[in-house]
């Protein structure tokens, strides 16, 4: 492992300033990958299923946004969960990125489906779990 010292951590390390390696994670906190926003200005629910449309972004984007956007630009469209756990960041910060990218043009998302034509928000557990079970069946 490469030992690399703190965001801010110069000089020798001392107590205040320790070194991390490469399996220390993350230096800077999860909120500043969404500007500090902690409310994504589209809703999306953890099972939206999101698709890069292909369209260039109309507004700069920072590093995890462009992460995300790979995430998405597969074949199959993947979900805000899938996304958030691919880039180990809270499912509310990636719901602020992935609205930006909404925004801007280069994703979209469409809200899960359940049997009966419920949605996500009014489905009841059971379903939900049948549906995700179901999920998890085909992918493995």
């Amino acid at each position: 492992m490469t030992p690399s010292r703190a965001a801010h951590g110069r000089g020798a390390p001392s107590e205040t300033t320790p070194w991390l390696d490469d399996s220390a994670g993350r230096v800077t906190r999860p909120y500043t990958a969404s500007g500090g926003r902690t409310r994504p200005a589209v809703a999306l629910d953890l099972l939206s299923l999101v698709t890069a449309t292909g369209v260039r972004p109309r507004t700069a984007l920072g590093a995890e946004h462009i992460l995300a956007l790979r995430l998405c630009a597969g074949a199959v469209a993947v979900t805000v969960a899938e996304v958030a756990g691919q880039l180990r960041l809270p499912a509310v910060v990636v719901k602020v990125l992935l609205s930006d990218l909404m925004e801007s043009g280069a994703v979209t998302a469409q809200a899960p489906r359940f049997p009966g034509g419920a949605t996500s928000a009014a489905a009841d557990d059971q379903t939900l779990l049948r549906a995700v079970l179901d999920g998890l069946r085909r992918r493995l």
